[in-house]
C-alpha cells in the first residue's frame, strides 16, 4: 500500500499537530472495534501497513505518526520525551473519540503504548506490544550505536557524514540488518522502499533531531523511578496484553520477555525465532493471528 493510497490527515493535539494514516476503505463490515497503531524510533505509520492490512476484517486501525517523525510535524515545546508522546497520543485519542481502543506499540511506541495504559486505562481495550522499549539495563551490545544517538553532538555528526554523500543505499542496509532478523530475505521492492524513506528523511530539517531527542527520551525513561518507572507502570496495566519477542532482535533482548510477563497482570508471549526488531513487518500473519486471539479473549 503506497502513501498514496493512505488516507492521511492532520490532527492539532496539544503541543503537536500529527500524521494519522487509515487505510482505503475495504469494504470490511461494520461492527469493527477501533485500533490505534504507534511506531517504533526512527519509524513511521508506514511500519503497521502489513499488520494493519490482516487485522483489516476485526480492527478499523488508524496509525499515528509521532511528533516528529513521518508526515508529524516537531512538537511545538520540543518535548521529545516518552511522556511528550504519550500527552500527543492522548490528545488525538481524546480529539478523535475513538476510543478505548486496541493498542499496539513497537519499541518507543511500546513504551508509550505501556505508560498510556496505566495512565488512562479507559481508552485501551488491549495491548499489543512488539519488542517493547522497557528498561533493560544492561542493554545487550548491538543496542548500543542506538543509545549513542542521545550523546549531545552524535546526531549532528552523522547529519554531516549522510550530507557529505554517503551512500544511501549503504547506510539502509546497515539499519536493515540492525531492525530485520533475516535482512537477506527481503525483496527488492521491501528494500527500495526502504532506501527511498531513507532519502526523504535526509531532507527533512528536524528529523536527525526528533530522533536524538527521542533517544534522550528513552534514556531519561530507564530511569525513572517510583510511580513513573516503566516496569511500576507495567504493573498497573489491566487491559490484556500481547508480548511479542524475536529472538534475532538486535535492540530488544529476549531476556525481558520474562519480566514482563510477570509484570503485566494479563500477559500472553508470542516468540518468533527467526524475527527480528519489527515482528509486525517481517512475520505479519503470525502476528495478526495472536492479535485476534487475543481481541477474542478480551471479548472484542
Amino acid at each position: 500500500m503506497s502513501s498514496a493510497e493512505r488516507q492521511v490527515r492532520t490532527v492539532e493535539v496539544p503541543g503537536a499537530v500529527l500524521a494519522v494514516h487509515r487505510p482505503p476503505a475495504d469494504g470490511a463490515a461494520d461492527g469493527r472495534e477501533p485500533g490505534l497503531f504507534v511506531h517504533g524510533l526512527g519509524g513511521s505509520a508506514a511500519n503497521w501497513e502489513a499488520l494493519m492490512g490482516r487485522l483489516s476484517a476485526v480492527v478499523d486501525g488508524e496509525a499515528v505518526d509521532l511528533p516528529g517523525f513521518g508526515r508529524s510535524h516537531p512538537p511545538t515545546d520540543g518535548n521529545l520525551t516518552v511522556s511528550g508522546h504519550v500527552r500527543a497520543v492522548i490528545g488525538y485519542l481524546e480529539a478523535s473519540g475513538r476510543g478505548p481502543v486496541h493498542l499496539f506499540g513497537n519499541s518507543l511506541g511500546g513504551a508509550v503504548s505501556v505508560r498510556l495504559a496505566a495512565l488512562r486505562p479507559d481508552l485501551v481495550r488491549s495491548l499489543t506490544l512488539v519488542s517493547p522499549a522497557l528498561p533493560e539495563l544492561p542493554p545487550q551490545h548491538t543496542a548500543w550505536p542506538t543509545g549513542l544517538l542521545a550523546v549531545p553532538g552524535v546526531p549532528a555528526l552523522l547529519r554531516r557524514l549522510s550530507a557529505g554523500g554517503r551512500d544511501a543505499e549503504a547506510a539502509t542496509a546497515d539499519l536493515l540488518r540492525l531492525v530485520y532478523g533475516d535482512p537477506d530475505g527481503l525483496s527488492p521492492t521491501v528494500r527500495a522502499e526502504a532506501v527511498a524513506e531513507y532519502r526523504r528523511r535526509l531532507e527533512v530539517p528536524h528529523a536527525m533531531r526528533a530522533l536524538a531527542g527521542s533517544a534522550r527520551g528513552i534514556v531519561s525513561a530507564y530511569t525513572e523511578r517510583g510511580e513513573q518507572a516503566l516496569w511500576r507502570q507495567a504493573e498497573q496495566v489491566k487491559a490484556p496484553v500481547l508480548l511479542v519477542y524475536g529472538l534475532r532482535d538486535r535492540l530488544v533482548s529476549y531476556r525481558s520477555a520474562r519480566r514482563a510477563c510477570e509484570a503485566f497482570a494479563d500477559a500472553r508471549l508470542l516468540v518468533l525465532p527467526e524475527s527480528g526488531h519489527v515482528a509486525m513487518m517481517e512475520h505479519p500473519d503470525q502476528v495478526a493471528r495472536a492479535v485476534r486471539e487475543l481481541i477474542g479473549r478480551a471479548g472484542g
